[in-house]
């Protein structure tokens, strides 16, 4: 399933506490130079005024009648429903707001929203980084094929989405891959977010640094610290991305053994990737005691960071053998090694949003019938 031919237009919202930037995708690319209105994050009736003002001038700017409105917007929410819960971003929802039956009505089109997790990994499962691995699998004459995805965002928060065989899977409380509040390594009482966010850096970095959270560096400076680009304390920010990559690797970890395919990563963290995903990859390949002191592996999968070149050889390589067909003169090729790629997004986190967002439309049109 792939839209990168297909001529129909769908509008598109990326929506934040600060601003709200509306946009057209045609084919899985942009088609309009896209419009910024402020959120009005206090105030209800302004910020919807403004969502219907900058679908109004995009639809304007398009020349062309879109098929759908589809868009990721902050939870909690029932996202089949479009209906929007109590935003800590954007404040003015309270008591549950029907966004999108609200656009239904204005604008006359169907109307979809999601979580930008499930987006993200959506997109890159469509035409990113799902597709890249079973190219480079098949480039190097191996028999596997994936057909999952696991996405994960990294910035103010830590979020997630999961694709199923080509379909998103949200759950039944549309509440599915809500990672951010599984358990912390590093801090049992809190959830995983708090380590693997914009914060958890910097909190990390405050404590081994010895300084104020408040006036501790943002995780761009806290990198070029750790790569000895800019002056500080150098051993405590390569601490603060590894405990990062710790937590992360744990939580993922638990996760994978559950739904067991590709791991993708994407949002701004995303950068630092030389410096957590050591950490991440040797969280997940770890082992864990039993009872009677014997060692099993963490997951029965073998991690491999894609984007180290020795570790990708080998996930490329795999373990193939050829074996025969008992009784039989026919060969198979049998690879028994159990194995999944954790790498970073192939079209860029926003572009990977944007495009699940257009497939997510198409794909609901194409089989509601």
């Amino acid at each position: 399933m792939n839209y990168k031919d297909d001529k129909r237009i769908v509008l598109t919202l990326d929506a934040g506490g600060t601003n709200l930037v509306f946009s057209a995708i045609q084919a899985n690319e942009e088609i309009v130079e896209s419009i910024t209105l402020p959120s009005q994050a206090q105030n209800l009736n302004k910020c919807l005024m403004n969502i219907e003002d900058g679908f109004s001038q995009v639809q304007f700017k398009t020349k062309k009648k879109p098929v759908a409105i589809s868009f990721a917007f902050p939870g909690p929410a029932d996202y089949p429903n479009g209906i929007i819960g109590d935003l800590a971003n954007l404040p003015g929802f309270r008591g549950g707001v029907a966004l999108g039956p609200m656009l239904e009505e204005r604008f006359n089109i169907p109307v979809f929203i999601n979580n930008d997790g499930d987006l993200f990994a959506y997109g890159e499962a469509i035409s990113g980084y799902l597709p890249h691995v079973n190219l480079l699998l098949s480039m190097a004459g191996s028999p596997k094929i994936f057909r999952n995805l696991f996405g994960i965002t990294l910035g103010t928060g830590f979020g997630a989405g999961i694709v199923r065989n080509g379909d998103l899977f949200i759950g039944d409380n549309a509440a599915a891959a809500e990672i951010w509040v599984v358990h912390n390594k590093k801090y049992p009482q809190a959830p995983a977010e708090e380590s693997i966010s914009i914060r958890g850096v910097q909190h990390e970095y405050s404590i081994r640094a010895g300084v104020k959270f408040e006036e501790a560096p943002t995780p761009k400076q806290i990198f070029e610290i750790a790569t000895r680009q800019r002056q500080g304390n150098a051993e405590a920010a390569l601490a603060a991305f590894q405990v990062m990559g710790e937590a992360m690797g744990d939580a993922l970890a638990n996760t994978i053994t559950l739904i067991d395919g590709p791991v993708v990563i994407g949002g701004g963290l995303a950068g630092a990737h030389t410096l957590f995903m050591p950490t991440l990859i040797r969280e997940m390949n770890g082992t864990l005691q039993k009872l009677n002191g014997d060692k099993v592996n963490r997951m029965e999968l073998k991690a491999f960071n894609l984007e180290d070149t020795a570790e990708r050889e080998a996930f490329l390589r795999g373990d193939v053998r050829e074996i025969s067909v008992p009784g039989s003169g026919k060969k198979l090729l049998y690879d028994p090694l159990k194995r999944i790629p954790v790498g970073l997004s192939v079209l860029g986190t926003s572009k990977a949003v944007s495009v699940g967002a257009y497939a997510f439309a198409l794909h609901a049109l194409d089989t509601k019938h």
